[in-house]
C-alpha cells in the first residue's frame, strides 16, 4: 500500500516516476495526476505548498486580517444554513495547486465564524471568470450539491425535460453567430500540446476516444455592434471543462474577448476601441485589492483585454429544504418539487466598461 506522509491523493498533484536518479529525467517525468490515475509504489509524490502547511495555514488565517476578511464577505449574494453563494471576481482562482498561495477553497474558512465545518467547492469557475458561485457549508450540502451538478447533466444527456439546475453566462465575443439562437451539440476531448506538459480542450468529432464528454450549450444573441463584437447569453446544459470557451471558438466561431488559450489567433491583430468622453472617470482608476487582485482596466479600450465572461444568474432547489426532505423521509428525492432560489451576480467592472463602451462607440 502506498504511504503518503498521512496526506490523501488528491486531484492535480504532482508525481514523478523515479526509477531514474537522474535528475534531468526526473525532472522530465514530473507530471500532474488526476483522481483517476493509478499510483504504484516507488512513485512520489510532491504537494503544492498549500497543502503541505495546511496545519500553519489553518492557525494563521483564522484566518488573514480584517481587510481581507471583510472583502471576501463582501462577495456573498446569499448564505443559509446550507451554502454560501458568492460573487466570485476575476483573476481569483478557486481552487488550490501549485503556486497558488490564495483560492477560494484555501480562503474559505474566511466565509465562517467559528463553524467546526469549512465551506467546500460544489462546482468551479475558471480563475478569469467572474460570477455566481456555490459553496457547500456543510459536508452534507456539499454532497448533496455534488447530485445535483451530476443530475443536471445526466437530464442533459436524456430528455432534457427537467432542468433541476439551470446558469446562465454572458459573454462577449469577437464576430457574430450566422444565427440569433440555436443549442451547440459538441463534445469535447483533451488534447496534449506540443511541450508534451501543457494540454487544451477541443471539439472532437468521434467518440471512439474514452476521454471524449457530450457537451451542450444553448446560446442567443443579446447585441451585435459594427465594430464587430456581440454580447451573447449562453445557457450550458452541461458542465465541462472549459466548455463555453471552446464552444464559442470552435463551433460558433467566435472567441471570447480576453481568451488567450482558445481564442489566441483572433486576439493577434488586436485593436483597442477609443475610450468615449463620457465615460466616468471613476470607473477607470485602477485599485489594487487584497489577494493581488485589481481592480479597473480590462475593458475593450485596453491593449489586453481581461476575460469577458461572467455567470450572471443560478437557479437551483432549496438545499435546506432538501436536506430536511432527506432527513425526514427514506423514499427517493425529486429536486424538480423544491422551491427554487434565483441568484443573480453583477457584471465586473471591465465588463460593464465595455457595454458602455460599445454602446457609445456605436451611436
Amino acid at each position: 500500500m502506498l504511504q503518503c506522509h498521512g496526506y490523501q491523493v488528491k486531484k492535480n498533484l504532482v508525481t514523478a516516476d523515479t526509477s531514474s536518479t537522474d535528475s534531468i529525467t526526473l525532472q522530465l517525468r514530473l507530471r500532474r495526476v488526476s483522481a483517476k490515475d493509478e499510483l504504484v509504489p516507488g512513485d512520489i509524490l510532491f504537494l503544492p505548498v498549500n497543502i503541505q502547511e495546511s496545519s500553519v495555514t489553518e492557525k494563521t488565517k483564522k484566518f488573514g486580517n480584517k481587510n481581507e476578511i471583510d472583502f471576501l464577505r463582501d462577495l456573498e449574494i446569499y448564505k443559509d444554513r446550507a451554502i454560501i453563494v458568492l460573487n466570485k471576481p476575476p483573476g481569483m482562482p478557486v481552487q488550490g495547486g501549485v503556486g497558488i498561495k490564495n483560492s477560494i477553497d484555501i480562503l474559505a474558512p474566511m466565509f465562517e465564524n467559528g463553524s467546526s465545518e469549512v465551506p467546500r467547492l460544489v462546482h468551479r469557475l475558471d480563475r478569469d471568470c467572474s460570477g455566481v458561485l456555490v459553496l457547500g457549508r456543510t459536508q452534507f450540502s456539499a454532497s448533496l450539491m455534488h447530485a445535483i451538478f451530476r443530475e443536471k447533466t445526466a437530464d442533459a444527456l436524456g430528455d432534457g425535460t427537467q432542468q433541476v439546475l439551470q446558469r446562465k453566462y454572458v459573454a462577449l465575443v469577437i464576430g457574430r453567430p450566422r444565427h440569433p439562437k440555436g443549442l451547440l451539440s459538441a463534445p469535447l476531448a483533451k488534447v496534449v500540446l506540443q511541450d508534451g506538459r501543457s494540454e487544451r480542450l477541443t471539439v472532437c468529432a468521434g467518440s471512439n476516444t474514452a476521454s471524449v464528454q457530450d457537451a451542450l450549450t444553448e446560446y442567443r444573441v443579446i447585441e451585435s455592434f459594427p465594430q464587430g463584437y456581440t454580447w451573447l447569453e449562453l445557457f450550458p446544459r452541461t458542465g465541462r471543462k472549459h466548455q463555453l470557451r471552446v464552444h464559442c471558438a470552435e463551433v460558433l466561431g467566435t472567441p471570447i474577448v480576453g481568451d488567450y488559450k482558445y481564442g489566441r489567433q483572433a486576439h493577434q491583430n488586436w485593436m483597442p476601441l477609443p475610450m468615449p468622453q463620457t465615460i466616468d472617470k471613476e470607473m477607470l482608476k485602477k485599485r489594487k485589492l487584497p489577494f493581488g487582485l485589481t481592480l479597473g482596466g480590462g475593458s475593450v479600450a485596453e491593449q489586453q483585454p481581461q476575460l469577458h465572461l461572467h455567470c450572471k444568474q443560478m437557479i437551483l432547489p432549496d438545499i435546506s429544504a432538501a436536506m430536511q426532505q432527506l432527513r425526514s423521509s427514506d423514499a427517493d428525492h425529486d429536486f424538480s418539487d423544491l422551491e427554487k432560489l434565483s441568484f443573480v451576480a453583477p457584471l465586473p467592472l471591465h465588463m460593464q466598461l465595455s457595454w458602455k463602451i460599445l454602446l457609445s462607440v456605436g451611436k
